[in-house]
């Protein structure tokens, strides 16, 4: 699904991608890709019935909450949206936040993008948001996430066991988490 041909903002960019923000446009993307693709569901342990008002809902109030940052991951290109990705969280006193991401096109999965918009982001939240710790949480199960954010600089802090029930089977979420210190030596 290409962009509508609107000059979006390129918040954050790298050569084969850039990031921009959500625009209300953009929602029924979201409700009919992002939140609705099965592998996309399994790997974020997504349980919720999502409907088109509640994505409205949902956009609604992020837009007035200054502690988190939602983007979409698109092609230079074309400008297709092939992610999403999100700083939350952000607690600038204690100077830490919490990073998500999804790559809900599937042929763009396992080519680097969402290490590369993972990286665009940390890059900011050191950088220009003088946060000390990024942190995350992935499912056991979810291998390939786990992979990516290790090659990005991401270390296991933590696990904390049977913490979803998905499937018929219960499994762990992986805590794990970046300080500046460590981005910087990278």
């Amino acid at each position: 699904m290409e962009s509508t041909g609107q000059n979006h903002i390129k918040f954050l960019e790298s050569e084969r991608i850039y990031l921009r923000p959500i625009e209300n446009e953009d929602l029924d993307l979201f409700y009919a890709k992002a939140l609705w693709d099965q592998e996309g569901r399994r790997l974020t342990g997504s349980q919720v019935v999502f409907t088109r008002r509640g994505v409205q809902n949902w956009f609604d109030r992020i837009t007035t909450d200054s502690s988190r940052i939602d983007l979409l991951i698109c092609l230079q290109e074309n400008n297709q949206p092939i992610g999403d990705i999100a700083m939350l969280d952000i607690d600038h006193h204690n100077q830490h936040a919490v990073v998500r991401i999804a790559i809900f096109e599937n042929d763009y999965l396992g080519s680097g993008f969402g290490t590369e918009a993972l990286s665009l982001l940390i890059a900011h939240g050191f950088n220009v948001l003088n946060l000390n710790r990024i942190g995350l949480e992935v499912y056991s199960y979810n291998e390939r996430a786990k992979r990516a954010y290790e090659k990005v600089g991401f270390k296991q802090e933590g696990t904390i066991r049977q913490n979803l029930y998905y499937n018929g089977e219960f499994h762990d979420t992986i805590i794990m988490g970046i300080l500046k210190s460590e981005w910087k030596r990278k």
